[in-house]
Protein backbone atom coordinates (compact mmCIF):
# COMPACT_ATOMS: atom_id res chain seq x y z
CA UNK A 1 0.00 0.00 0.00
CA UNK A 2 1.22 3.27 -1.02
CA UNK A 3 1.11 6.73 1.07
CA UNK A 4 -1.35 8.45 -1.51
CA UNK A 5 -3.38 5.34 -0.85
CA UNK A 6 -4.09 5.12 2.89
CA UNK A 7 -7.22 5.98 3.76
CA UNK A 8 -7.96 9.18 4.98
CA UNK A 9 -9.68 10.21 8.13
CA UNK A 10 -11.07 13.60 9.32
CA UNK A 11 -10.23 15.07 13.08
CA UNK A 12 -13.80 13.32 14.40
CA UNK A 13 -12.91 9.84 13.65
CA UNK A 14 -15.21 8.97 10.62
CA UNK A 15 -13.59 7.26 7.36
CA UNK A 16 -13.28 10.31 4.42
CA UNK A 17 -15.04 8.22 0.95
CA UNK A 18 -16.30 5.23 2.96
CA UNK A 19 -19.54 4.07 3.03
CA UNK A 20 -21.97 5.20 5.36
CA UNK A 21 -21.99 2.74 8.32
CA UNK A 22 -22.24 5.30 10.83
CA UNK A 23 -19.97 5.92 13.50
CA UNK A 24 -17.07 3.56 14.74
CA UNK A 25 -16.73 2.79 18.54
CA UNK A 26 -13.81 4.77 19.42
CA UNK A 27 -11.96 1.56 20.20
CA UNK A 28 -11.37 0.84 16.52
CA UNK A 29 -11.13 4.76 15.72
CA UNK A 30 -7.71 4.78 18.33
CA UNK A 31 -6.53 1.29 16.46
CA UNK A 32 -6.66 2.62 12.91
CA UNK A 33 -4.65 5.97 14.13
CA UNK A 34 -1.46 3.84 15.67
CA UNK A 35 -1.53 1.83 12.59
CA UNK A 36 -1.28 5.07 10.63
CA UNK A 37 1.64 6.32 12.54
CA UNK A 38 3.45 2.93 12.34
CA UNK A 39 3.19 2.77 8.72
CA UNK A 40 4.29 6.49 8.43
CA UNK A 41 7.73 5.67 10.24
CA UNK A 42 8.36 3.08 8.72
CA UNK A 43 8.26 4.83 4.94
CA UNK A 44 10.59 7.24 6.47
CA UNK A 45 13.13 5.23 7.58
CA UNK A 46 12.77 3.52 4.28
CA UNK A 47 13.46 6.87 2.71
CA UNK A 48 16.28 7.31 4.55
CA UNK A 49 18.14 3.89 3.96
CA UNK A 50 17.52 4.34 0.40
CA UNK A 51 19.65 7.82 0.70
CA UNK A 52 22.21 6.23 2.14
CA UNK A 53 22.95 3.70 0.08
CA UNK A 54 22.54 6.26 -2.83
CA UNK A 55 25.17 8.13 -0.94
CA UNK A 56 27.43 5.43 -0.48
CA UNK A 57 27.32 4.32 -4.53
CA UNK A 58 28.29 7.72 -5.97
CA UNK A 59 31.34 7.36 -7.14
CA UNK A 60 34.05 10.70 -5.36
CA UNK A 61 38.09 10.88 -4.95
CA UNK A 62 39.37 9.94 -1.33
CA UNK A 63 42.71 11.01 -0.60
CA UNK A 64 44.94 9.95 2.17
CA UNK A 65 43.62 10.22 5.64
CA UNK A 66 46.51 9.33 8.20
CA UNK A 67 50.23 11.43 7.69
CA UNK A 68 52.90 12.16 10.33
CA UNK A 69 54.33 15.23 10.80
CA UNK A 70 58.19 14.80 10.63
CA UNK A 71 60.57 16.01 13.34
CA UNK A 72 63.59 15.72 15.61
CA UNK A 73 63.98 13.30 18.50
CA UNK A 74 65.68 10.45 19.95
CA UNK A 75 65.67 6.52 18.50
CA UNK A 76 67.11 4.20 20.04
CA UNK A 77 67.63 0.50 18.35
CA UNK A 78 67.32 -2.36 20.20
CA UNK A 79 66.94 -6.16 19.80
CA UNK A 80 64.72 -8.05 21.98
CA UNK A 81 65.28 -11.79 22.32
CA UNK A 82 63.84 -14.41 24.89
CA UNK A 83 66.43 -16.26 27.50
CA UNK A 84 66.98 -18.36 29.98
CA UNK A 85 68.43 -17.37 33.37
CA UNK A 86 71.32 -18.79 34.92
CA UNK A 87 74.28 -18.80 37.03
CA UNK A 88 77.64 -18.04 35.46
CA UNK A 89 79.53 -20.21 37.90
CA UNK A 90 78.00 -23.53 38.52
CA UNK A 91 79.35 -26.42 41.09
CA UNK A 92 79.01 -29.57 38.96
CA UNK A 93 78.54 -32.05 41.15
CA UNK A 94 79.61 -35.45 39.26
CA UNK A 95 79.57 -39.40 39.85
CA UNK A 96 83.10 -40.13 40.89
CA UNK A 97 82.36 -44.16 40.89
CA UNK A 98 83.85 -46.01 38.30
CA UNK A 99 81.55 -47.81 35.61
CA UNK A 100 78.06 -47.69 36.49
CA UNK A 101 75.68 -47.28 39.35
CA UNK A 102 72.00 -47.29 40.73
CA UNK A 103 71.00 -44.36 42.22
CA UNK A 104 69.61 -45.20 46.18
CA UNK A 105 68.40 -41.88 46.96
CA UNK A 106 68.73 -38.19 45.35
CA UNK A 107 67.82 -34.90 47.23
CA UNK A 108 65.06 -32.84 45.71
CA UNK A 109 66.00 -30.16 43.38
CA UNK A 110 65.29 -26.59 44.51
CA UNK A 111 66.68 -27.64 48.33
CA UNK A 112 68.75 -24.77 49.94
CA UNK A 113 72.05 -26.98 51.07
CA UNK A 114 75.46 -26.46 53.29
CA UNK A 115 78.55 -27.84 53.11
CA UNK A 116 78.59 -31.50 54.33
CA UNK A 117 75.33 -31.91 53.55
CA UNK A 118 74.12 -35.28 51.61
CA UNK A 119 73.46 -35.21 47.98
CA UNK A 120 73.25 -38.47 46.38
CA UNK A 121 73.82 -41.89 47.53
CA UNK A 122 74.90 -44.68 45.49
CA UNK A 123 74.17 -48.46 45.63
CA UNK A 124 77.31 -49.81 47.58
CA UNK A 125 77.26 -53.44 47.07
CA UNK A 126 79.32 -54.50 44.06
CA UNK A 127 81.82 -52.11 45.27
CA UNK A 128 81.89 -53.66 48.91
CA UNK A 129 82.33 -57.44 47.34
CA UNK A 130 85.53 -55.70 45.27
CA UNK A 131 86.74 -54.42 48.47
CA UNK A 132 86.51 -58.01 50.32
CA UNK A 133 88.42 -59.64 47.14
CA UNK A 134 90.78 -57.04 47.02
CA UNK A 135 92.26 -57.27 50.89
CA UNK A 136 92.31 -61.47 49.95
CA UNK A 137 95.04 -60.66 47.24
CA UNK A 138 96.60 -58.02 49.42
CA UNK A 139 97.06 -60.06 52.09
CA UNK A 140 99.22 -62.67 49.28
CA UNK A 141 100.82 -59.77 48.41
CA UNK A 142 102.59 -58.31 51.65
CA UNK A 143 103.44 -61.90 52.36
CA UNK A 144 105.44 -62.63 49.25
CA UNK A 145 106.93 -58.77 49.83
CA UNK A 146 107.70 -59.93 53.69
CA UNK A 147 109.33 -63.06 52.10
CA UNK A 148 111.54 -61.55 49.98
CA UNK A 149 112.81 -58.59 52.44
CA UNK A 150 114.03 -62.06 54.78
CA UNK A 151 115.67 -62.94 51.69
CA UNK A 152 117.68 -59.81 51.14
CA UNK A 153 118.49 -59.75 54.50
CA UNK A 154 119.93 -63.12 54.58
CA UNK A 155 121.62 -62.42 51.05
CA UNK A 156 123.46 -59.86 53.06
CA UNK A 157 124.01 -61.52 56.36
CA UNK A 158 125.61 -64.11 53.81
CA UNK A 159 128.17 -61.49 52.82
CA UNK A 160 128.98 -60.32 56.01
CA UNK A 161 129.26 -64.18 57.28
CA UNK A 162 131.98 -65.32 54.38
CA UNK A 163 134.07 -61.95 54.54
CA UNK A 164 134.13 -61.99 58.19
CA UNK A 165 133.99 -65.95 58.69
CA UNK A 166 135.07 -68.42 56.32
CA UNK A 167 137.47 -66.06 54.10
CA UNK A 168 139.13 -65.30 57.40
CA UNK A 169 139.02 -68.93 59.12
CA UNK A 170 140.50 -70.33 55.69
CA UNK A 171 143.16 -67.56 54.96
CA UNK A 172 143.93 -68.04 58.64
CA UNK A 173 144.27 -71.99 58.28
CA UNK A 174 146.81 -71.53 54.95
CA UNK A 175 148.81 -68.27 56.89
CA UNK A 176 149.38 -71.01 59.86
CA UNK A 177 150.73 -73.92 57.28
CA UNK A 178 152.89 -71.14 55.34
CA UNK A 179 154.37 -71.00 58.46
CA UNK A 180 154.50 -74.52 59.10
CA UNK A 181 155.89 -75.21 56.27
CA UNK A 182 158.34 -72.70 56.38
CA UNK A 183 159.43 -74.25 59.91
CA UNK A 184 159.89 -77.32 58.14
CA UNK A 185 161.77 -76.10 55.14
CA UNK A 186 164.51 -73.90 57.64
CA UNK A 187 164.33 -77.11 59.59
CA UNK A 188 165.26 -79.10 56.69
CA UNK A 189 168.04 -77.35 55.73
CA UNK A 190 169.76 -77.21 59.05
CA UNK A 191 169.84 -81.11 58.67
CA UNK A 192 171.27 -80.99 55.64
CA UNK A 193 173.73 -78.53 56.47
CA UNK A 194 174.66 -80.80 59.49
CA UNK A 195 174.75 -83.80 57.41
CA UNK A 196 177.28 -82.54 54.98
CA UNK A 197 179.51 -81.46 57.76
CA UNK A 198 179.39 -85.18 59.02
CA UNK A 199 179.62 -86.29 55.55
CA UNK A 200 182.91 -84.44 54.96
CA UNK A 201 184.65 -85.71 58.31
CA UNK A 202 183.37 -89.34 57.66
CA UNK A 203 180.63 -89.63 60.10
CA UNK A 204 177.84 -90.23 57.48
CA UNK A 205 177.16 -91.75 54.36
CA UNK A 206 176.20 -90.12 50.71
CA UNK A 207 172.98 -91.42 50.76
CA UNK A 208 171.76 -89.73 54.12
CA UNK A 209 173.42 -86.61 52.50
CA UNK A 210 170.90 -87.34 49.49
CA UNK A 211 167.96 -87.84 51.89
CA UNK A 212 168.51 -84.22 53.60
CA UNK A 213 168.37 -83.08 50.24
CA UNK A 214 165.38 -84.33 49.18
CA UNK A 215 163.83 -83.61 52.60
CA UNK A 216 164.81 -79.82 52.13
CA UNK A 217 163.41 -79.80 48.34
CA UNK A 218 159.88 -81.54 49.96
CA UNK A 219 159.61 -79.00 52.20
CA UNK A 220 160.35 -76.00 50.00
CA UNK A 221 157.64 -77.52 47.45
CA UNK A 222 155.10 -77.73 50.40
CA UNK A 223 155.87 -74.11 51.48
CA UNK A 224 155.15 -73.10 47.68
CA UNK A 225 152.07 -74.82 48.05
CA UNK A 226 150.81 -72.86 50.80
CA UNK A 227 152.10 -69.61 49.04
CA UNK A 228 149.87 -70.36 45.39
CA UNK A 229 147.01 -71.30 48.03
CA UNK A 230 146.86 -68.05 50.11
CA UNK A 231 147.21 -66.14 46.71
CA UNK A 232 144.51 -68.30 45.13
CA UNK A 233 142.59 -67.83 47.93
CA UNK A 234 143.10 -63.84 47.73
CA UNK A 235 142.79 -63.48 43.79
CA UNK A 236 140.47 -65.88 42.98
CA UNK A 237 138.08 -67.77 45.39
CA UNK A 238 137.56 -65.03 47.56
CA UNK A 239 136.33 -62.95 44.23
CA UNK A 240 134.41 -66.02 43.06
CA UNK A 241 132.44 -66.06 46.52
CA UNK A 242 131.62 -62.69 46.67
CA UNK A 243 131.08 -62.48 43.21
CA UNK A 244 128.01 -65.60 43.76
CA UNK A 245 127.27 -63.94 47.30
CA UNK A 246 126.21 -60.36 45.64
CA UNK A 247 124.15 -61.61 42.21
CA UNK A 248 122.21 -63.57 45.23
CA UNK A 249 122.03 -60.32 46.92
CA UNK A 250 120.66 -58.54 43.91
CA UNK A 251 118.21 -61.15 42.54
CA UNK A 252 116.68 -60.64 46.42
CA UNK A 253 116.79 -56.97 46.00
CA UNK A 254 115.39 -57.22 42.59
CA UNK A 255 112.24 -59.79 43.69
CA UNK A 256 111.82 -57.38 46.84
CA UNK A 257 111.46 -54.44 44.52
CA UNK A 258 109.42 -56.06 42.38
CA UNK A 259 107.41 -57.39 45.31
CA UNK A 260 106.85 -53.97 46.53
CA UNK A 261 105.82 -53.22 43.38
CA UNK A 262 103.06 -55.69 43.22
CA UNK A 263 102.27 -54.61 47.34
CA UNK A 264 101.85 -51.32 46.44
CA UNK A 265 99.36 -51.85 43.64
CA UNK A 266 97.35 -53.86 45.42
CA UNK A 267 97.04 -51.55 48.22
CA UNK A 268 96.50 -48.60 45.64
CA UNK A 269 93.30 -50.80 44.57
CA UNK A 270 92.29 -51.48 47.55
CA UNK A 271 92.55 -47.84 48.59
CA UNK A 272 90.86 -46.91 45.48
CA UNK A 273 87.52 -49.23 45.96
CA UNK A 274 87.47 -48.00 50.06
CA UNK A 275 87.50 -44.51 47.93
CA UNK A 276 84.77 -45.66 45.48
CA UNK A 277 82.74 -46.69 48.82
CA UNK A 278 83.16 -43.24 50.00
CA UNK A 279 81.99 -41.62 46.51
CA UNK A 280 78.57 -44.04 46.57
CA UNK A 281 77.69 -40.51 49.82
CA UNK A 282 77.87 -37.56 47.86
CA UNK A 283 77.68 -34.12 50.00
CA UNK A 284 77.62 -30.71 49.33
CA UNK A 285 81.39 -28.87 48.93
CA UNK A 286 79.06 -25.30 48.75
CA UNK A 287 76.05 -23.58 50.12
CA UNK A 288 73.20 -22.98 47.76
CA UNK A 289 70.15 -23.84 45.80
CA UNK A 290 69.89 -27.94 44.18
CA UNK A 291 69.12 -27.48 40.38
CA UNK A 292 69.13 -30.55 38.20
CA UNK A 293 71.50 -30.51 34.84
CA UNK A 294 68.43 -30.00 32.98
CA UNK A 295 67.90 -26.65 34.24
CA UNK A 296 71.36 -25.29 32.59
CA UNK A 297 70.76 -24.50 28.87
CA UNK A 298 73.32 -26.98 26.92
CA UNK A 299 73.61 -29.66 29.42
CA UNK A 300 72.87 -33.16 27.61
CA UNK A 301 72.33 -34.57 30.42
CA UNK A 302 68.82 -36.61 31.84
CA UNK A 303 67.97 -35.65 35.07
CA UNK A 304 68.76 -38.10 37.80
CA UNK A 305 66.03 -40.21 40.09
CA UNK A 306 66.33 -42.78 42.54
CA UNK A 307 66.72 -46.16 40.55
CA UNK A 308 68.34 -44.89 37.44
CA UNK A 309 71.73 -45.78 36.85
CA UNK A 310 74.68 -43.48 36.77
CA UNK A 311 78.32 -43.06 34.67
CA UNK A 312 81.01 -42.06 36.06
CA UNK A 313 81.72 -38.25 35.51
CA UNK A 314 77.97 -38.14 34.41
CA UNK A 315 76.93 -34.24 36.14
CA UNK A 316 74.44 -35.73 38.90
CA UNK A 317 73.21 -32.27 40.13
CA UNK A 318 74.58 -28.26 39.89
CA UNK A 319 74.63 -25.71 42.45
CA UNK A 320 74.42 -22.37 41.37
CA UNK A 321 76.10 -19.49 42.50
CA UNK A 322 73.26 -17.28 42.77
CA UNK A 323 75.52 -13.79 43.42
CA UNK A 324 76.93 -14.34 39.65
CA UNK A 325 73.70 -15.04 37.66
CA UNK A 326 73.42 -14.05 34.23
CA UNK A 327 71.18 -14.71 30.88
CA UNK A 328 71.68 -16.60 27.84
CA UNK A 329 70.00 -15.72 24.68
CA UNK A 330 70.41 -16.66 20.71
CA UNK A 331 70.82 -13.77 18.67
CA UNK A 332 69.72 -14.16 14.62
CA UNK A 333 72.35 -14.38 12.36
CA UNK A 334 70.92 -11.22 10.80
CA UNK A 335 71.95 -9.15 13.81
CA UNK A 336 74.48 -10.68 15.56
CA UNK A 337 77.15 -8.70 13.44
CA UNK A 338 75.29 -5.36 15.23
CA UNK A 339 75.68 -6.71 19.41
CA UNK A 340 79.28 -6.43 20.70
CA UNK A 341 80.43 -6.59 24.26
CA UNK A 342 79.64 -3.99 26.72
CA UNK A 343 76.42 -3.04 25.27
CA UNK A 344 73.70 -1.87 27.96
CA UNK A 345 70.68 -4.66 28.23
CA UNK A 346 67.54 -4.31 30.25
CA UNK A 347 66.00 -7.85 31.47
CA UNK A 348 62.64 -8.31 32.37
CA UNK A 349 62.23 -11.02 34.69
CA UNK A 350 58.67 -11.70 35.51
CA UNK A 351 57.67 -8.53 37.42
CA UNK A 352 60.97 -6.93 37.96
CA UNK A 353 63.47 -4.89 35.27
CA UNK A 354 67.52 -5.61 35.62
CA UNK A 355 69.85 -3.59 34.54
CA UNK A 356 73.01 -5.71 32.55
CA UNK A 357 75.28 -5.70 29.96
CA UNK A 358 76.56 -7.82 26.56
CA UNK A 359 79.52 -10.19 28.61
CA UNK A 360 80.23 -12.01 25.03
CA UNK A 361 78.99 -13.11 22.15
CA UNK A 362 79.51 -16.94 20.78
CA UNK A 363 81.73 -16.78 17.61
CA UNK A 364 79.85 -20.08 16.67
CA UNK A 365 76.20 -20.66 16.01
CA UNK A 366 73.99 -23.00 17.63
CA UNK A 367 73.57 -26.66 15.76
CA UNK A 368 70.28 -25.78 13.53
CA UNK A 369 68.15 -28.39 12.62
CA UNK A 370 64.19 -29.26 12.55
CA UNK A 371 64.34 -28.62 16.15
CA UNK A 372 65.56 -25.12 15.90
CA UNK A 373 62.91 -24.64 12.95
CA UNK A 374 66.27 -24.10 11.03
CA UNK A 375 67.23 -20.81 12.87
CA UNK A 376 70.66 -19.72 13.15
CA UNK A 377 71.49 -18.20 16.09
CA UNK A 378 74.78 -17.34 18.54
CA UNK A 379 74.74 -18.03 21.84
CA UNK A 380 74.88 -14.37 23.76
CA UNK A 381 75.87 -14.08 27.41
CA UNK A 382 74.54 -10.82 29.60
CA UNK A 383 75.56 -9.87 32.42
CA UNK A 384 73.38 -9.28 35.08
CA UNK A 385 73.93 -6.58 38.40
CA UNK A 386 73.68 -8.34 41.53
CA UNK A 387 70.30 -8.83 42.65
CA UNK A 388 68.90 -11.14 45.41
CA UNK A 389 66.10 -13.51 44.90
CA UNK A 390 67.15 -14.34 41.11
CA UNK A 391 66.73 -18.41 40.72
CA UNK A 392 67.97 -20.54 37.74
CA UNK A 393 65.41 -21.43 34.85
CA UNK A 394 63.33 -18.10 35.15
CA UNK A 395 62.80 -17.07 31.60
CA UNK A 396 63.51 -13.66 30.36
CA UNK A 397 62.88 -10.96 27.90
CA UNK A 398 66.61 -9.21 27.07
CA UNK A 399 66.71 -5.79 25.25
CA UNK A 400 69.84 -5.09 24.15
CA UNK A 401 70.62 -1.25 23.04
CA UNK A 402 72.76 -1.45 19.86
CA UNK A 403 72.49 2.40 19.18
CA UNK A 404 71.48 5.74 20.46
CA UNK A 405 70.68 8.43 17.90
CA UNK A 406 69.03 12.24 19.39
CA UNK A 407 68.54 14.88 17.75
CA UNK A 408 67.72 12.99 14.32
CA UNK A 409 64.67 13.18 12.21
CA UNK A 410 63.12 10.15 11.84
CA UNK A 411 60.26 8.89 9.96
CA UNK A 412 57.76 6.07 10.28
CA UNK A 413 58.31 2.58 8.59
CA UNK A 414 55.10 2.51 7.74
CA UNK A 415 55.72 5.71 5.59
CA UNK A 416 58.40 4.35 3.56
CA UNK A 417 58.20 2.16 0.60
CA UNK A 418 60.72 0.51 -1.38
CA UNK A 419 61.02 -0.32 -5.08
CA UNK A 420 64.06 -0.88 -7.01
CA UNK A 421 66.60 -0.99 -3.77
CA UNK A 422 65.48 2.33 -3.11
CA UNK A 423 63.47 4.24 -0.60
CA UNK A 424 60.13 6.73 -0.78
CA UNK A 425 57.99 8.96 0.83
CA UNK A 426 54.72 10.61 -0.61
CA UNK A 427 54.24 13.91 1.17
CA UNK A 428 51.25 16.27 1.40
CA UNK A 429 51.86 19.70 -0.15
CA UNK A 430 49.18 22.49 -1.18
CA UNK A 431 49.52 21.03 -4.97
CA UNK A 432 48.31 17.34 -3.95
CA UNK A 433 50.95 14.43 -3.10
CA UNK A 434 54.44 14.53 -3.88
CA UNK A 435 56.86 11.26 -3.81
CA UNK A 436 60.46 11.87 -2.20
CA UNK A 437 63.52 9.62 -2.54
CA UNK A 438 65.11 9.04 1.13
CA UNK A 439 68.61 8.22 2.13
CA UNK A 440 67.96 6.56 5.58
CA UNK A 441 69.97 5.21 8.45
CA UNK A 442 69.31 2.95 11.17
CA UNK A 443 65.75 1.93 12.32
CA UNK A 444 64.21 0.10 15.67
CA UNK A 445 61.10 -1.34 13.47
CA UNK A 446 59.03 1.62 14.20
CA UNK A 447 61.07 4.61 13.23
CA UNK A 448 63.59 5.08 10.62
CA UNK A 449 66.74 7.78 11.04
CA UNK A 450 66.10 10.16 8.23
CA UNK A 451 69.25 11.23 6.17
CA UNK A 452 67.95 13.16 3.11
CA UNK A 453 64.75 13.80 1.44
CA UNK A 454 62.14 15.02 3.68
CA UNK A 455 62.61 18.10 6.23
CA UNK A 456 61.13 18.61 9.58
CA UNK A 457 57.21 19.54 9.58
CA UNK A 458 56.67 17.80 6.44
CA UNK A 459 53.15 15.51 6.73
CA UNK A 460 54.12 11.93 5.24
CA UNK A 461 51.60 9.76 4.12
CA UNK A 462 51.23 6.78 5.77
CA UNK A 463 50.58 3.12 4.90
CA UNK A 464 50.34 4.74 1.27
CA UNK A 465 50.03 1.90 -0.58
CA UNK A 466 46.34 1.80 0.83
CA UNK A 467 45.93 5.03 -1.05
CA UNK A 468 47.74 6.11 -3.23
CA UNK A 469 48.07 4.51 -7.20
CA UNK A 470 51.37 5.63 -7.23
CA UNK A 471 52.77 3.97 -4.41
CA UNK A 472 51.01 0.81 -5.13
CA UNK A 473 52.81 0.53 -8.63
CA UNK A 474 56.78 1.13 -6.98
CA UNK A 475 55.71 -1.56 -4.56
CA UNK A 476 55.10 -4.10 -7.58
CA UNK A 477 57.45 -3.01 -9.79
CA UNK A 478 60.13 -5.74 -10.02
CA UNK A 479 63.44 -5.31 -8.34
CA UNK A 480 66.52 -4.97 -10.39
CA UNK A 481 69.37 -7.01 -10.17
CA UNK A 482 72.08 -5.27 -11.22
CA UNK A 483 70.87 -2.29 -9.79
CA UNK A 484 73.54 -0.97 -6.76
CA UNK A 485 72.14 0.67 -3.61
CA UNK A 486 75.43 3.08 -4.11
CA UNK A 487 74.38 3.60 -7.80
CA UNK A 488 71.09 5.39 -6.44
CA UNK A 489 73.51 7.22 -3.84
CA UNK A 490 70.48 5.23 -1.25
CA UNK A 491 71.82 3.72 1.69
CA UNK A 492 69.84 0.27 2.81
CA UNK A 493 68.26 1.14 6.79
CA UNK A 494 70.03 -1.16 9.44
CA UNK A 495 66.97 -2.34 11.49
CA UNK A 496 67.66 -3.79 14.58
Amino acid sequence: MRVDQLPQTDMSGYTAGAPDRGRLPKRVQGRWRTRGILVLGAVALLAAAAALIAGAMTPREEGPRLTHAIARGDLVVTITEQGTLESSNNTEIKCRVRGTSTVLWVIEAGTMVKPGDELVKLDTSAIEDKINQQKIVYQKALATHTQSETDVAVAKIAITEYLEGAYRSKLKTLEKDLAIAESHLRSAKNVLEHTQRMFRKGYVSQLEVEGSEFTVVQAQLELEVKQTEIEALERFTKAKEMETLQSTLKAAEAKLASDKAALELEKSRLDREEEQLSNCVIVAETSGMVILPSAAEWKDTPDIEEGAVVREDQVLLMIPDLTQMQVKVGIHESKVESVKPGMAAKVVLQDRTIQGSVFSVASVTRPAGWWTGNVVKYDTIIKLESNAGLKPGMSAEVEVTLARHEDVLTIPVAAVVEAEQEYFCWVKSEGGVQRRALRLGETNDQFIVVEAGVKEGDEVVLNPIAYLAEAQVSALKPLDETKKPEDTGQKTPVRG
